[in-house]
């Protein structure tokens, strides 16, 4: 089973941002999970709108913020969430034209989504 955590390399240090990015850790966790389950590809989906479901909240969250604090990376960032919900709807393309998550599946959720929120959460530090 594929673990992922929360650790000390996503802290900005903004309190709000953080637990939302713990969240959104968790919920990708829970997704993976979903892909490695019997009966994975309903489980997949299920898990994907709950992960895309946050993943709007916590980006129109720190996008506010950005904007609150005339954050000079702003663009830049939101460029990044573009990014992400690109990726996401990948996911569901992908899981849309095959019968359920794969290894190759496996690795784009991955490396996607976790190199993302790593990149996009280093951005922050000096919110």
């Amino acid at each position: 089973m594929t673990v992922i955590t929360f650790d000390d390399n996503l802290i900005t240090g903004n309190k709000t941002i953080d637990e939302q990015h713990k969240e959104l850790i968790d919920r990708i966790q829970q997704f993976v999970s979903a892909c490695e389950s019997e009966d994975a590809r309903v489980k997949a989906i299920k898990m994907l709108d709950y992960l895309d479901e946050y993943t709007e909240f916590h980006f129109k969250e720190e996008e506010k913020l950005q904007k609150d604090v005339d954050y000079p990376g702003l663009e830049e960032h939101i460029k990044k969430h573009e990014e992400f919900r690109h990726t996401i709807k990948e996911l569901y393309d992908y899981l849309d034209e095959n019968e359920g998550p794969d290894e190759k599946f496996m690795e784009q959720v991955k490396s996607m989504l976790l190199t993302g929120c790593l990149v996009i959460s280093r951005h922050l530090t000096d919110l």
